[in-house]
């Protein structure tokens, strides 16, 4: 991240909250709250203003109406630029790995001290994950299991096979509805969870690995 303070929009339907998260947020001088949001629109919202996109979205598993993962996943198609980064009560793994296939960058719990979170916040900025530390050792255990294709998100198979099509960026943004630079993100995100270099290997993959 620059000097620049990162951006942050809190997500979660309970006004006391996002009062407190603001509160522990607001101290911190690199770090500077733009939007609240108590549901998936206004989350969305936030998400597009373009005037002053968020860098983070620190968002509530359990909300009502659409959930947290589900928003995650909506936030990874549209905007895959805005890195997002699940609060919540619940320290169930299962939860932890719908939210990392939706595209969660990291998971912490609301219980965990100021500093954890705003640890968690900083890891997910700079483009690592973050686990909460009871939850760390579990999710390694379970990632360590699964292939670098297997951790892959639909959205970014959908451009996987795309790309063995042949189609260009600017093709695959309009066959899904995505502006290039979306497609362009997903591209990048393709290329640093497979450890790919260049884009010929990314094609390469992209068509040993096409989906019949």
């Amino acid at each position: 991240m620059s000097a620049e303070s990162a951006r942050i929009i809190l997500v979660d339907d309970h006004p006391l909250v996002r009062d407190g998260l603001r509160a522990r947020l607001d101290s911190v001088p690199h770090l500077r709250v733009i939007g609240e949001a108590g549901n998936a629109k206004e989350a969305l919202a936030l998400a597009a203003d373009e005037s002053n996109p968020p860098d983070l979205a620190l968002m509530d598993v359990g909300m009502a109406g659409m959930t947290g993962i589900e928003l995650a996943a909506h936030f990874h198609e549209r905007f895959p630029g805005i890195r997002v980064l699940m609060l919540s009560m619940h320290d169930n793994v299962e939860y932890v790995k719908q939210a990392v296939r939706a595209g969660a960058s990291g998971y912490v719990l609301k219980d965990s001290p100021s500093a954890e979170i705003i640890q968690a916040i900083d890891a997910v900025l700079a483009g690592k994950t973050f686990f909460s530390a009871g939850l760390a050792a579990r999710m390694i255990q379970a990632q360590s299991m699964q292939t670098p294709h297997e951790r892959l998100t639909p959205r970014e198979l959908d451009i996987l096979d795309a790309l063995a099509e042949g189609l260009s960026s600017k093709q695959i943004a309009q066959q899904h509805g995505l502006s290039v630079r979306t497609v362009e993100t997903h591209r990048l995100n393709l290329k640093r969870k497979l450890d790919i270099d260049g884009q010929a290997e990314l094609i390469k993959y992209a068509v040993e690995h096409r989906r019949t």
